[in-house]
């Protein structure tokens, strides 16, 4: 307990204390305990009636996850989970960032310009000198504050999400959920619509290009009409014209497509560069391999011939056998396309990091169509070629006619194509929803969340005894003072016994009133001398006991003056002539106990001022006299010293049958070193709870190297009732067998 270098773990955990030496730990310091516990509960009481309402919204959001095509080792519910959870992390990474926190403070600084009753934003609002709010606070602020005052979190083992806003308003707090969820919904389905919308503009472009078109080309068959150019071409003519027609609307809106695709992969290209440039190239190059080109090159042969049949068939002739065939190729073709290209997506998925594989499957589609788009274009300008060569044997006029007629029909059936395909891109915009469904809608709260006030206040009642009592553990770990005499005999230092407390232990002198041994003969500090002196009479079997003692203190104010005034009057008690002498000639104490002059003194007749007749005084108890100190002298360690002093001890003791020295400290001067020498035992007082245990040490150690008797140790002011148990024992039992003992004050 009083070891500077205490393992704390093993003074808690150890066998060091019992149980009951918890119990007297707290009863000593019960009143420590009592005031810390009300501090503490007073704290957590004044945090739970003063501390703000706080209420709180919650919007639920419903995250709906994107397919994911597994291609990749594990099963399919290890990887959809992983592939949820990332999914879900990154949606509430975007709730949370800067961009999306400003659309949200723009949208509540709306609605505060607009909202009459501005009462309600205290967390979003600007008070002025007034205390009325009026205005709003920064942009920059109300972001900072809702990055702060929003929380984000998704519910465990489900694909939703909850952005709960607090605020001292409960319809502020709703208004902030409620904006926050509604501007992220917006965000996200303009994300989810960004490639849709894309697309749609395209078509839009497009199909006002081809009207154009188409009404220039009208116009110019018109002309040609009206100069005479009206030519009647025959059967074979018109089918030919018409099958180019239709051929080049084909064409064109291949070339359509083709430049959709083009937009769509440049922007796949430019999204997976930023995160893995060299995944792109890779992807590119997978995609256009040989086998590829010519799987893909087979299948649009025969699509275009399967469409060619379609078109030259008449009543008279059945080509649906043919058509069939054509059909079934076309399959056979297409599984072995689509078992290559799962084959690159494999690949491709086992070199790409997480966050952009469903860019990646999207890329190498896209990639497989443009490669189909570009082959089918070629294939019909060839066969279109081919075409123009039967229609260049026309006459001019008639070829000129056809041209105009070809031109018009092929626009008409373009037009009409990319118009539907418009139509299409603008309905599957519109369609399109996005990721989140707003499942639960931020209410205003009835109550606050927070502070639970009736939790706070059971907290500060617990919180608070065991706090108190961690200090005090720590507080008695630490504590290197003397606390028992328990301490001083594991130090194998003699102990002779403990001097209970008492108002007059240390440094409270009234006259005669200190003399408790002899005023008070039947108090506990009376019974403590008793045994004191009875133990320093047997102290040696073989020989007398010491008759000059030496008591002594390792510091000031430990009590040694009160020790040797009650030793000496217990002494004196026995019938034994007792001489008490103040040779602390620094700081004398004993005049002040007797409430008499000091002068003259020990001093006085050291320096042949006086005899020694003079310096001896009485008390008005028989048996007891003592002798002053004297003047403060400038040289006490030389008086002490000096023959006369060896002379003066001769002389005493065969007056006298007990004499006792109070001297000084005995490690503050050297003073106590010198008289220590010249007696037959010298008894260390030291005070509980207030000496430290090093310097008890340091104190004993000074005592044995001048090889003098050292008597043992006297506990003062020990509290009985701090001690372990047997001292309490002890006293409770004499306490209660003794025969009309006074209860003393303590």
């Amino acid at each position: 307990m009083q070891n500077k270098d205490i393992d704390i773990k093993n003074y808690t955990f150890g066998d060091t204390k019992s149980t009951m030496d918890y119990i007297l730990l707290i009863r000593t310091n019960l009143k420590s305990l009592t005031v810390i516990s009300l501090i503490i509960f007073i704290l957590f009481l004044s945090y739970a009636l003063l501390a703000p309402s706080i209420y709180k919204s919650t919007v639920t959001l419903k995250i709906t996850v994107q397919q994911k095509t597994v291609l990749n080792s594990g099963t399919q519910d290890e990887v959809n989970t992983a592939y949820s959870d990332r999914f879900i992390a990154n949606e509430i990474e975007v709730i949370q960032n800067y961009d999306t926190r400003e659309k949200v403070a723009y949208a509540i600084i709306d609605s505060i310009e607009n909202n009459r009753d501005k009462s309600i934003f205290i967390l979003m609002g600007l008070k002025e000198n007034t205390n009325e709010i009026t205005g709003h606070k920064t942009l920059t602020d109300i972001i900072t504050l809702l990055k702060t005052k929003v929380k984000t979190e998704q519910i465990v083992g489900m694909d939703v999400i909850d952005i709960s806003a607090e605020s001292p308003s409960p319809k502020e707090a709703a208004l902030i959920a409620n904006t926050y969820a509604e501007q992220y919904k917006k965000l996200n389905l303009e994300e989810n619509r960004n490639q849709l919308n894309v697309v749609r503009k395209f078509l839009e472009k497009q199909t006002q290009d081809k009207l154009s078109e188409l009404n220039k080309a009208e116009n110019e068959l018109t002309r040609f009409k009206e100069k005479g150019g009206i030519v009647a071409l025959d059967a074979q003519s018109s089918i030919l014209i018409t099958q180019l027609s239709q051929l080049d609307a084909e064409r064109d809106a291949a070339k359509i497509d083709l430049m959709t695709s083009n937009g769509v992969l440049d922007q796949y290209k430019k999204e997976i560069g930023r995160q893995d440039p060299i995944l792109v190239n890779y992807l590119e190059g997978q995609t256009s391999q040989a086998y590829v080109d010519v799987l893909q090159k087979q299948i649009a042969d025969l699509q275009m011939n399967r469409d060619m049949a379609m078109t030259n068939k008449s009543s008279d002739i059945d080509v649906s056998g043919k058509i069939k065939d054509y059909d079934r190729k076309i399959s056979d073709l297409q599984q072995k396309l689509n078992s290559k290209i799962n084959e690159i997506k494999t690949g491709a998925f086992s070199s790409s990091p997480n966050q952009i594989r469903d860019l990646t499957q999207k890329l190498i589609e896209e990639e497989v169509r443009n490669h189909s788009l570009s082959i089918k274009l070629n294939e019909l300008q060839t066969i279109i070629d081919k075409y123009e060569v039967n229609l260049n044997k026309l006459p001019k006029k008639s070829m000129d006619f056809a041209g105009y007629e070809r031109n018009m029909e092929s626009l008409q059936q373009l037009y009409t194509l990319v118009q539907q395909k418009y139509q299409e891109a603008f309905i599957n915009e519109l369609s399109q929803p996005g990721n989140s469904t707003i499942i639960g809608i931020g209410r205003v709260p009835d109550s606050p969340a927070k502070p639970n006030r009736l939790l706070i206040i059971l907290l500060g009642i617990l919180a608070g005894p065991v706090i108190a009592f961690g200090y005090i553990l720590i507080k008695d770990a630490f504590d290197d003072t003397v606390q028992t005499p328990d301490d001083i005999e594991k130090n194998n230092i003699s102990f002779l016994s403990w001097v209970p407390h008492s108002i007059y232990n240390i440094n409270n002198y009234h006259k005669n009133e200190e003399l408790l041994a002899l005023y008070e003969s039947d108090s506990p500090v009376s019974e403590s001398f008793r045994t004191i002196k009875a133990r320093i009479q047997t102290f040696r079997e073989d020989s007398e006991f010491p008759k000059v003692i030496l008591v002594t203190s390792p510091a000031e104010g430990e009590g040694k003056s009160f020790v040797s005034f009650n030793l000496a009057g217990n002494f004196a008690q026995s019938n034994k002539r007792t001489l008490l002498i103040d040779c602390d000639l620094r700081r004398p104490k004993i005049h002040t106990i007797l409430g008499v002059d000091k002068k003259p003194g020990l001093v006085d007749y050291l320096s042949n001022k006086v005899k020694l007749e003079d310096i001896i005084r009485k008390t008005r108890k028989n048996n007891l006299s003592f002798i002053t100190s004297g003047p403060i002298p400038l040289n006490p360690a030389e008086l002490l010293e000096s023959k006369l002093m060896r002379t003066f001890l001769d002389k005493v003791r065969d007056i006298f049958d007990v004499i006792i020295f109070d001297s000084a400290p005995i490690v503050a001067v050297i003073d106590t070193e010198i008289v220590a020498k010249l007696v037959d035992g010298t008894i260390l007082v030291i005070s509980a709870a207030k000496t430290k245990n090093q310097l008890m040490l340091d104190a004993v150690k000074i005592i044995k190297r001048n090889n003098s008797l050292f008597l043992g140790i006297i506990l003062n002011n020990f509290i009985y009732k701090n001690g372990y148990g047997y001292y309490f024992k002890y006293y409770y039992n004499y306490s209660s067998e003794g025969k009309g003992i006074k209860k003393h004050r303590v």
